[in-house]
């Protein structure tokens, strides 16, 4: 058994805004999962994540994301093509980004599995349609040029051809109103997004035992997003929404939309899935709707119970179909939250994950986050001058609840 290890970056979303990211950041973030049942790599991600307005310049930006083998970096330049026309310059690199991982009906194959290293090259408009207004509605704009380099790993088949090493010229266009900052639990997010991606790859082609399993030249993803997450002001329970849904052309190993596990800042569309392995399983197309609700335990309010479950209905990649549409899961944890410190531990159940033939799968994690700024504001729910403003989507929940 070896480690999956998740940069922080990864998946055809990938962890980057919408916009550029006007709040000052330091984050430290760990996550990893285990399944109980099955052989399969452990999956984490370890990264810190700063995001500096102000760097050098009053109107740049710095967004900076390291991992102990992966480092993705962005300038962001404020109204570099006009008012409200904002400007990012991307640069990304290192090791086991592109890494694949084979499962077919619930079974880890690592003969079939192997590593992927990257580097990349990235330019970004980002327009803001409505400003003045209090939630934000961003377009985007990416341009992307990836390179892809793989070699076997500790127990690639010999027989086992890897695919050729490529580059894939990205395309990405989207409209975000609203979003989501980039911690395990924010106090407050709504988003209503929708997103279109096509991919070029050079040197595409046939790959695996005998060419049974192909590199596509042009993949196509089209996906969406509804998001809602909110915080009882006196209670201090939580819940959050999520309906996640996106179709594909031309969709193979590594485009196609991976889905399982309980790593949430794995990519920025995660695509959970409480008792399953990470990325388990290869959708073509899918919609997934998933939820939680966190209920404090002390007076303090620093302990919380934490129930969540997800639900997604797929068609898989060809050949790596499983008996059955539904896949599901219910989880439960524990969280402790003091001043910079956020800790959670839980356990997962997937009803139709398969394991030794039958269904049911059973993985644990665990969540930490140190934030280093710091910077609490008077009231932890509104935050006017975050990447989330918001104040009117407050004020309906607020009269609601």
């Amino acid at each position: 058994m070896g480690w999956l290890l998740v940069p922080g970056l990864l998946w055809p979303c990938r962890t980057v805004f919408s916009q550029i990211d006007p709040e000052p950041r330091k984050l430290f973030q760990l996550g990893f999962n285990q399944s109980l049942e099955g052989a399969a790599p452990m999956a984490g991600y370890m990264f810190y994540y700063l995001n500096q307005p102000g760097f050098l310049r009053t109107n740049l930006t710095l967004r900076l994301a390291i991992a102990p083998v992966y480092v993705d970096s962005e300038l962001g330049i404020r109204d570099a093509l006009g008012p409200d026309t904002d400007l990012g310059l991307g640069l990304a690199g290192g090791g086991f980004a592109d890494s694949y991982f084979e499962f077919r009906d619930g079974k880890y194959f690592p003969s079939d599995s192997f590593v992927g290293h990257s580097a990349e090259v990235s330019g970004s408009i980002y327009h803001l349609f409505n400003p003045g207004q209090r939630i934000p509605l961003n377009g985007i704009l990416r341009l992307r040029e990836h390179y892809s380099v793989y070699d076997e790993y500790n127990n690639t088949s010999p027989a086992f051809v890897l695919p050729h090493d490529h580059a894939t010229t990205s395309v990405r266009a989207g409209l975000r109103w609203g979003g989501k900052e980039p911690v395990i639990h924010p106090d407050l997010a709504m988003e209503l997004s929708a997103w279109y991606e096509g991919e070029f790859r050079t040197d595409s082609g046939a790959y695996g035992y005998h060419g049974d399993r192909e590199l596509e030249p042009f993949s196509q993803l089209m996906f969406g997003r509804a998001l809602l997450n909110y915080t009882l002001p006196q209670s201090k329970q939580s819940f959050s929404l999520s309906l996640t849904g996106g179709g594909s052309g031309h969709a193979d190993r590594f485009s196609a939309y991976r889905l399982g596990g309980n790593l949430p800042l794995s990519s920025e569309f995660p695509l959970l899935i409480p008792g399953y392995f990470y990325e388990e399983l290869s959708a073509t197309t899918f919609v997934t709707l998933s939820g939680e609700y966190d209920v404090p335990l002390d007076a303090a309010k620093r302990w919380n119970l934490i129930t969540y479950g997800a639900a997604a209905e797929m068609d898989y990649l060809p050949g790596l179909s499983q008996a059955g549409h539904l896949n599901s899961g219910l989880g439960i944890g524990l969280a402790y939250h003091a001043g910079s410190w956020q800790v959670q531990t839980s356990y997962g159940y997937g009803f139709e994950a398969i394991r030794d033939g039958r269904r049911g799968g059973q993985n644990i994690g665990i969540l930490l986050q140190f934030d280093l700024q710091a910077h609490h504001l008077a009231n932890p729910i509104v935050n006017p001058n975050g990447p989330n403003e918001s104040r009117g989507l407050i004020h309906f929940l607020q009269n609601l609840f």
